[in-house]
């Protein structure tokens, strides 16, 4: 299978703490990878790292011929990934319709792709004109995600979007991101919970302090759920 985006031994800091070390990580097409580890394992700093949000002091982060690690944060959009991050960010006094706007505007798509999107979201559909700050905690993360979706990515970076949600919409998100790896979307997820990855993911990374300590198929880790226990701490 073909890498769409490749994290080569990329440094990264917040003021003088050292948080990714020679962070190294690979996505393949098509495929659904999840960042498993403890919190400040550096998991979301690596997906900021990605979309520009976070200085990469040496390393590179290739996706085709472009080093995303180069380009100005707003330029990584419209090269194709898209980023939900955790706690969504939404425009909270804007409309649903308004929301989904920005997201077309990002590189320039319009009707079409809005009707693509609300496809997968067809609640949002209902809720056009109703202001994102009003909606459910669920409705909101579909909202997260399809205004990310309106730049028509082929990566996904999606940070925690199962987070305090109800099981019948984790379900949902659960769906959205299996339909969008049939699509040929590839998604990097960070997770806390293993129960929320083993259903979605291909391939599990196992942070640590700021490296990738090991990358196995998430069917090595249902038979070797003491990995689990290993980098997580958790059973």
């Amino acid at each position: 299978m073909t890498d769409i985006l490749t994290i080569n031994k990329i440094n990264c800091f917040y003021g003088d703490v050292h948080v990714l070390r020679d962070f190294s990580l690979t996505l393949r097409q098509g495929e659904v990878l999840c960042l498993l580890g403890r919190n400040g394992a550096g998991k979301t700093t690596a997906l900021k790292a990605v979309m520009g949000l976070v200085p990469v002091r040496s390393g590179e982060i290739l996706l085709g011929a472009d080093d995303l690690a180069r380009l100005p944060a707003h330029e990584v959009p419209r090269r194709g990934v898209a980023y939900v991050p955790q706690g969504r960010r939404l425009f909270s006094e804007l409309t649903v319709a308004e929301n989904l706007e920005i997201g077309l505007m990002t590189r320039g798509r319009g009707g079409d792709t809005r009707e693509a999107v609300l496809a997968l979201f067809p609640v949002l559909r209902e809720r056009l004109a109703q202001r994102s700050g009003t909606l459910s905690g669920g409705e909101q993360q579909m909202l997260a995600m399809a205004r990310a979706l309106c730049v028509e990515p082929s990566v996904l970076l999606l940070d925690e979007p199962t987070e305090g949600l109800m099981p019948s919409m984790i379900a949902r998100i659960r769906e959205t991101v299996t339909r969008l790896r049939e699509q040929g979307v590839s998604t990097i997820l960070v997770e806390q919970r293993v129960d929320a990855v083993l259903p979605v993911a291909d391939r599990v990374a196992f942070i640590e302090n700021g490296v990738n300590r090991d990358v196995v198929d998430v069917d090595r880790l249902r038979a070797e759920p003491e990995l689990v226990r290993h980098y997580v701490g958790l059973g």
